[in-house]
């Protein structure tokens, strides 16, 4: 399903015999919530918002309103096909409100608005495709996670060594029934580490479409008997999960500006940071295996920040350093405002390197002070977000 109208969604709830909606918003962490509603409560939803208590939610709590209202975007609806295919659940994602019908500054969906908003003042069209890697694990007798992965397979392994095909194969074609578009999947290098991975797309339905790709692997996992792990770190001394990030840019007269905007993510890229490795077991990643520690690219290498290649004349520029605890809404937004400034100012890149360069930040005490001190990153994200992430280096 997409880009429904108001009117549209509510002809299909009536006619599918939808009994339940879930208005689906996240913390600041891209952590998804959710309140469920019955049909008759979604044109109100629609109009004057459906109240949630906002001040123990990560990133609203210093909201001065302690209710906040969710707004449903009708273009986002889906069904959620692994419930009941009688009295079908649907899913909506949801912007956040004041009771005055002002925008929230703190949800982070409308920082990536506003930055997109931005983008297209400047005549930029940006767009982002994704490689998000997990790795699958047993559970105990008593349904308890453990870190026991499902298969001892390697790097594009096949059955019998592969046992997760059959798990990628109902992701993606789950995924597909909920409106997305999976590119490709395969096994991964560490054992039980899978990968699939998207097409480019317009900012906010990519990150939207990240949000419900990691509800739907824990989902289908679960299914299974299993548990996923998107974690930086899952196992000692094994391949961590990248959530490497593909970058598309064209200015108004269709021009590629790509290596443009990867210039000035590159030249911001120690002060974000902390936004795109957030977790103390991030920087644990960060140098382990393939992962980048140092800000450089490369057109032939596997390790470095940036791998940028050109094919047919087009141009692909890869991040590699993201992982999957982020939220995507604050990542691209940052993506978008550092790129915006790589373009604007015709910045070149750095000369090209496999090895060298400056050092990543190698701890979350690091990242959260160059974070700390970055006029970029305070004139782009609300303060309270910021707060969140530096959290006890505040």
């Amino acid at each position: 399903m997409d880009n429904y109208t108001i009117e549209e969604v509510m002809k299909y709830i009536e006619e599918e015999d939808a009994k339940f909606i879930r208005l689906a918003f996240r913390d600041a962490f891209g952590v998804q919530k959710n309140i469920s509603v019955m049909p008759g409560e979604v044109k109100k939803a629609f109009e004057d918002g459906a109240p949630i208590n906002a001040r123990v939610i990560a990133g609203f709590e210093d909201s001065p309103c302690s209710t906040l209202y969710l707004k449903p975007d009708p273009a986002t609806l889906s069904v959620l096909p692994w419930r009941p295919d009688s009295g079908k659940v649907l899913r909506m994602f949801c912007d956040v409100f004041t009771a005055d019908g002002e925008e929230v500054a703190s949800d982070t969906r409308s920082i990536l608005r506003r930055a997109i908003r931005e983008a297209e003042r400047e005549g930029i069209e940006f767009r982002f495709g994704s490689e998000t890697e997990f790795y699958l694990f047993t559970k105990d007798e008593e349904g308890n996670p453990t870190k026991l992965p499902y298969d001892a397979a390697g790097y594009l392994d096949i059955a019998p060594l592969d046992r997760g095909e059959n798990i990628r194969r109902e992701i993606c074609l789950t995924i597909e029934r909920m409106g997305l578009t999976p590119e490709r999947s395969h096994h991964e290098r560490g054992p039980g580490q899978n990968e699939i991975d998207f097409h480019y797309g317009k900012p906010l339905k990519a990150a939207d479409q990240a949000t419900t790709f990691k509800m739907v692997v824990n989902a289908v996992a679960d299914r299974y008997g299993l548990t996923a792990d998107f974690s930086p770190m899952p196992l000692p001394g094994k391949p961590g999960n990248g959530y490497h990030i593909n970058i598309y840019a064209v200015d108004r007269d269709g021009r590629d500006v790509v290596k443009l905007a990867a210039a000035g993510i590159m030249d911001r890229i120690r002060e974000i940071t902390l936004f795109l490795n957030p977790t103390d077991a991030s920087y644990a990643r960060l140098g382990n295996s393939t992962a980048p520690d140092r800000v450089s690219w490369s057109s032939t290498g596997e390790s470095e920040l940036m791998y940028i290649e050109t094919y047919k004349g087009k141009t692909r520029v890869e991040l590699r350093s993201p992982d999957a605890s982020s939220n995507p809404y604050l990542v691209y937004a940052l993506l978008i405002y550092a790129g915006l400034e790589g373009i604007k100012n015709n910045q070149p890149l750095p000369k090209e390197m496999e090895k060298g360069g400056v050092l990543l930040p190698a701890s979350r005490r690091e990242a959260a002070e160059l974070t700390r001190n970055s006029r970029f990153v305070y004139d782009r994200i609300p303060e309270g977000i910021i707060r969140e992430y530096l959290g006890s280096f505040a």
